[in-house]
């Protein structure tokens, strides 16, 4: 998302205007409940299908489940080929598809909002469509709504959200499913998950999906949050990348690199874990810009209906593009969390939004924007690696923990019109290895994340 005044086009945990419903129907496949998993602060679920057993409970029309090192699934047989417009090209072409539908799961934490997540394989020829369906808490259930139709390229379909998804109860916002009403005590109760994965006809290609998941979550709304007592101090060494030094660069994604938040901060965790693309594929870029797979980052992140490279999942999609790393969309509860992961080596990309008075040092006031943490100073301040900066080497910056705080973890802010507006409650992305090791799976699950 952009560090601009424009106004925001995630409206989450606002109150939503009733749009047609556009939700994809597919078939349903009769499932089982899953065991829920413990919710930190008793705000968050997170669920996750990344093991064989997890793949095998799944219900599957075509697919197959892959044991192994990481397991994950495949276009097995497929189960027919349909047609797909793409509303970005028009181009029309037919695919063979096959379908795995997770088990339901019961959410431990009744949602307002959902936000999906997948780490997948999609070779040229192929690419996936993620759907969520689930049960409010008065026995109705949604429609199957669409979460994204994505490829880690752009040669076959434009990756894209999709718009005017709502059954007047609920309704997608770009990549968050949110109750219109929460004030009614609307909840959803359980959901599920529906990916299908295309190929092109005749060959045997395929997608290969190693993880997909929901989180869940009921933030109340709030303008501000209590504090927190400084915990451990250490700083992880993140490589530091400036979004500004790209300004003009690409306008076709998002009018360039003053809003590349999102993209170059995943690509500072991606490296911090000794990832980054090859030069074959930086080969497209023009030789005088720096840093070049910033670019690559904005490129392979974008969202042609969103319009933007500020799609939360799409971007930890494209970091587990990346061999062997994983990536999730999460909410966290506090800072302690995030001194958590820290001291497990684990950095975090944290989305906030705040006026230029709020947080002091930053020089700028944002509808949304996305930088890394990588560390906290003795006195419990915030290290963060901020790309909203004239420079590399200016971009590592510490913020006053107390006010880092606020306007990370509110629901609801005073934008510079004096107008209530929504906060994102806290939304992280977590990169982490795909073999993490033992101190960084406790870390994770710490947070409520497997």
């Amino acid at each position: 998302m952009t560090r601009a005044s424009e106004p925001s086009r995630r409206t989450v945990l606002a109150a939503a205007v009733a749009v047609a419903a556009a939700g994809a129907a597919g078939p349903a496949a009769a499932a089982t409940p899953t065991r829920p998993a413990k919710a930190p602060g008793g705000l968050v679920d997170n669920r996750a299908w990344t093991s064989y057993s997890d793949w095998r409970a799944g219900a599957a029309r075509g697919t197959r489940a892959l044991s192994g090192a990481r397991p994950g699934i495949v276009v097995a047989t497929p189960a027919g080929t349909t047609d797909y417009t793409d509303p970005h090209t028009q181009k029309t072409a037919a695919w063979e598809y096959a379908t795995w539908t997770s088990p339901v799961h019961r959410l431990t934490v009744p949602a307002t909002e959902v936000i999906a997540s997948w780490n997948a394989r999609t070779p040229a020829g192929t690419w996936l469509q993620i759907e969520l369906t689930g049960t409010y808490s008065d026995g109705t259930n949604t429609p199957w709504y669409v979460m994204g139709r994505w490829a880690s390229g752009d040669q076959d379909i434009r990756r894209t959200s999709v718009d005017d998804q709502s059954d007047g109860r609920s309704t997608v916002w770009t990549d968050t499913f949110a109750v219109d009403d929460a004030a009614s005590g609307l909840r959803l109760v359980s959901c599920r998950l529906r990916l299908t994965l295309y190929r092109t006809p005749g060959t045997d290609l395929t997608p290969t999906v190693w993880r997909a998941g929901v989180m869940g979550s009921d933030v109340p709304d709030r303008f501000t949050v209590p504090a927190t007592t400084p915990g451990l101090a250490g700083e992880l060494s993140v490589p530091r990348y400036s979004q500004e030094i790209h300004a003009g660069q690409y306008p076709q994604y998002d009018n360039g690199g003053e809003a590349w938040c999102s993209p170059t901060s995943s690509q500072m965790i991606i490296e911090y874990w000794g990832r980054r693309p090859t030069a074959e594929q930086l080969a497209w870029v023009d030789p005088a810009y720096q840093d070049p797979q910033v670019c690559h980052a904005a490129r392979f992140t974008y969202d042609y209906q969103y319009d933007g490279c500020g799609n939360w999942p799409f971007n930890a999609a494209y970091a587990a593009t990346y061999k062997d790393l994983q990536g999730v969309v999460t909410r966290l509860g506090s800072l302690t969390d995030l001194e958590t992961l820290i001291a497990a080596g684990i950095p975090a990309i944290t989305s906030q939004s705040f006026l230029k008075t709020e947080l002091t040092g930053a020089g700028y006031g944002t509808s949304g924007h996305l930088m890394t943490v990588i560390g906290f100073t003795a006195d419990g301040d915030v290290i963060a690696n901020d790309p909203a900066s004239p420079s590399d080497d200016a971009v590592r910056r510490v913020y006053n923990r107390r006010e880092f705080e606020n306007i990370w973890l509110r629901t609801k802010r005073y934008n510079a019109s004096g107008k209530v507006v929504s906060g994102t409650g806290g939304v992280c992305y977590l990169y982490f290895p795909a073999h993490a090791s033992a101190r960084q799976r406790k870390a994770l699950a710490a947070v409520g994340v497997r």
